[in-house]
């Protein structure tokens, strides 16, 4: 069994679901219709699926992107809606792992912090090119951080004060599904002091992040080696299965970047969280609307359910 799971902005009323399910069990050829359920009447709702021969998990993205298509059709494009597909068997996961930057937190701290430094729009634009995959992230984010020498060491503080603020739904999420059993896992390509104070406020169990270089209370322009980056990713993901016995299927990763890309294809359900084309194009699902509560209603649980902010 395969679960298609509706995500709206608050307009995906009992009508739209029933002509939607309608549209699926007269129209899509990936599978056979079995039900249509609200998991929360306005927000989400789930149509479960026996999959025609041949449909398996590397046809959830496409099948997704149709229904989205056709459902904003019969909507006449007037809701923001998300789908995902996956397989009904382990929806619940036990095992998330988050980027940080644009992902967790609404900034990329690094552009923000190069904005007390003078140089912001010099910083974000090689940032955004190595989010979109057009730069080595381990070069980049030397020289993005070369750039900073002596910078003051006050500036991270008054940055992580002034700028950074979390992403909707990231406690929901988090602590939710800590409380329902899941093991979480910040891995950011950014700077632990602000990995660790945004990693204890969401309420995960590990933060992993790069270590900035201070000297005489300025930053000496250097990061420690090995710099986190996307095999740091992929093998915390991986060596999180492994240590706590759990299959991929098990598992949840999202991220916005490139450097997120294999983290991504590792997991049970990788999501692309309003993210780059790149991403965007090679992850499992898709939020492009949606807060990170999306990922809430992905696994099926209800806001009722929710462990509050």
């Amino acid at each position: 069994m395969f679960i298609a799971t509706l995500i709206a902005d608050g307009k995906l009323d009992a009508s739209l679901l029933s002509d939607v399910a309608h549209e699926f069990d007269t129209e899509c050829t990936a599978g056979a219709l079995e039900s249509a359920a609200f998991i929360d009447e306005g927000y989400a709702a789930d149509l479960i699926f026996t999959p025609t021969e041949g449909f398996g998990p590397a046809d959830c993205a496409s099948l997704a992107d149709a229904m989205k298509q056709r459902a904003g059709a019969i909507a006449g494009f007037d809701i923001k809606l998300d789908i995902v597909v996956q397989p009904a068997a382990s929806r619940e996961k036990k095992l998330l792992v988050a980027d940080m930057d644009s992902t967790m937190i609404t900034v990329e701290c690094i552009d923000e912090l190069a904005d007390y430094a003078g140089i912001k729009a010099q910083i974000a634009e090689v940032t955004e090119r190595a989010m979109r995959g057009e730069l080595d992230f381990a070069e980049a984010l030397d020289a993005r951080v070369a750039l900073l020498k002596d910078l003051e060491e006050a500036a991270i503080d008054r940055c992580l004060a002034e700028r950074v603020r979390l992403m909707p739904g990231a406690k929901a999420l988090v602590r939710t599904m800590k409380a329902r059993g899941a093991t979480t896992i910040l891995v950011s390509g950014g700077f632990t002091r602000f990995a660790e104070p945004v990693g204890a406020e969401i309420g995960f169990d590990r933060v992993i992040a790069n270590v900035l270089e201070i000297g005489a209370a300025r930053l000496t322009g250097l990061v420690t080696k090995p710099i986190v980056d996307s095999s740091t990713k992929e093998t915390t993901l991986l060596g999180a299965l492994a240590e706590l016995g759990l299959t991929a299927e098990q598992s949840m990763a999202v991220g916005d970047g490139a450097n997120d890309l294999a983290m991504i294809r590792q997991a049970g359900l990788g999501v692309a969280y309003h993210a780059k084309p790149i991403v965007a194009a090679a992850a499992g699902a898709r939020i492009d609307h949606g807060d990170l509560t999306a990922l809430l209603y992905a696994q099926g649980i209800a806001r009722a359910e929710w462990v509050a902010d």
